[in-house]
């Protein structure tokens, strides 16, 4: 079996979470590389909806080892909740589930500050979701942040967190929150949480290396989207971390020469929750109807995600940036109500035509969309498992994509279940083991 990293084409919210329960169950351990409680998969097991922030979506397969890596940062109450509610769903965590101790941890100044910033932003908000994830970025690049396995010495991490929230109150000397916040009720707290999940703290790397190097098989998970990659995103309008397929490496702390393949996870249409721009958004009914019936509402936040046609300019470049084997393509069954499908090729910027992605944020906005127009199928395609059995338009639009994008779509998803899924033969899923 193959390494193979999955992540999104898009600017999140693809349907990762589906994809990497499907997955797992071909593989040996899942590892999430990137981003807090911030991201939210949901997936449906049976007729069962479960939205999981932190804890790889493979943990709902028997026996699977989940692992959540140094570059995610964790807020431990959220964590400690979310294997509570896998508990009760008897979800046996306590096996095979690993917490890096070089994860960073998101504290109650955090959350305070990613408000406090988006509130001096005034018009220029980025759109976070507040659950303090850039300012814990922010700390652990500034050398200041404070991670998992530094509550073992209960003395230092008393000293270090003091010593952080007085440079948070010199920041902000008139802010009444955290002048309230106390130290060592705070250091209680984080101190007696960190007793709950002490027993899963380790080093996660060499939990990865020995896998691998015993034959055994890991996919590793994301959060986001390429198009909100800290780096190579749009932005400022961006996350606090690399969503894309680089971050896996230095997000878990394996080398690049084990990595077999990149799955890109893109929707059959494009969605944006936040600000920033998007090329290819539609304001109008169709807009509407693609958000009703795709359910677009984030799982973490609940803010409904803006909506429009597919816009393979930015897939083209996600392609490219992280050398996509294959795509998975979501919701493809949310198009069965359109008569006609619109395609965005490339970008009018200008007077001039694009055909590459700009991530630069003003010109991006200065990005009017150049479509093709294919037609629609017109009938239901839920539950189809067999890419044959598919309407000839709808594999039309679906040749059409690979053909703009240069990447072969391995899976495609006909429903919100795992069993609504096709698996194509394609020479990257051949190659991990996953279809003939």
């Amino acid at each position: 079996m193959a390494n193979v990293i999955v992540v999104g084409t898009q600017w999140g919210d693809e349907g990762k979470g589906k994809i990497v329960d499907l997955l797992s169950e071909y593989f040996d351990a899942v590892a999430r590389y990137q981003g807090g409680t911030n991201a939210g998969h949901t997936v449906v097991v049976e007729e069962e909806k479960i939205v999981l922030h932190l804890v790889p979506s493979g943990v709902l397969r028997k026996g699977k080892v989940c692992i959540l890596g140094n570059g995610v940062v964790i807020d431990l109450t959220a964590l400690i909740q979310e294997m509570d509610q896998l508990r009760k769903l008897h979800v046996k965590i306590e096996e095979n589930f690993f917490i890096s101790k070089n994860a960073h941890l998101v504290l109650p100044y955090h959350k305070i500050l990613d408000a406090e910033l988006e509130r001096l932003r005034e018009g220029r908000q980025i759109g976070t979701t507040r659950r303090g994830i850039g300012p814990a970025y922010i700390d652990k690049m500034a050398r200041t942040g404070i991670r998992v396995g530094d509550l073992t010495d209960r003395d230092l991490f008393r000293e270090r967190l003091r010593s952080n929230l007085e440079e948070k109150r010199a920041q902000f000397p008139q802010h009444q929150e955290l002048a309230e916040l106390d130290c060592e009720k705070m250091a209680a707290e984080q101190l007696e949480q960190f007793e709950r999940v002490r027993g899963f703290v380790v080093d996660s790397s060499l939990i990865i290396y020995d896998l691998i190097k015993t034959g055994k098989s890991v996919l590793f998970e994301g959060a986001q989207g390429t198009l909100l990659d800290v780096d190579l995103g749009t932005y400022p309008y961006v996350t606090s971390s690399s969503a894309t397929a680089g971050g896996a490496c230095t997000g878990t702390g394996v080398s690049p020469l084990v990595i077999d393949g990149v799955l890109g996870v893109t929707k059959a249409y494009t969605t944006r929750v936040g600000e920033g721009p998007m090329p290819t958004e539609l304001t109008d009914a169709i807009g509407q109807m693609l958000q009703t019936r795709g359910q677009e509402f984030g799982a973490t936040t609940g803010r409904p995600r803006r909506c429009g046609w597919f816009d393979a300019v930015a897939v083209r470049y996600s392609a490219r940036i992280n050398g996509l084997s294959a795509l998975a393509l979501m919701k493809l069954d949310v198009l069965d109500a359109c008569d006609s499908i619109r395609i965005c090729t490339s970008y009018r910027c200008n007077g001039a035509i694009l055909r590459e992605f700009p991530n630069e944020t003003g010109l991006l906005k200065a990005c009017e969309p150049i479509y093709e127009e294919v037609p629609g199928w017109n009938e239901s395609i839920v539950g189809i498992t067999s890419y044959k059995r598919l309407p000839a338009h709808c594999r039309a639009y679906i040749e059409r994509i690979e053909g703009l994008t240069g990447v072969k779509a391995g899976l495609i998803s006909t429903g919100p279940r795992r069993d609504q899924t096709i698996l194509r033969s394609t020479p990257a899923l051949r190659q991990w083991g996953l279809a003939r």
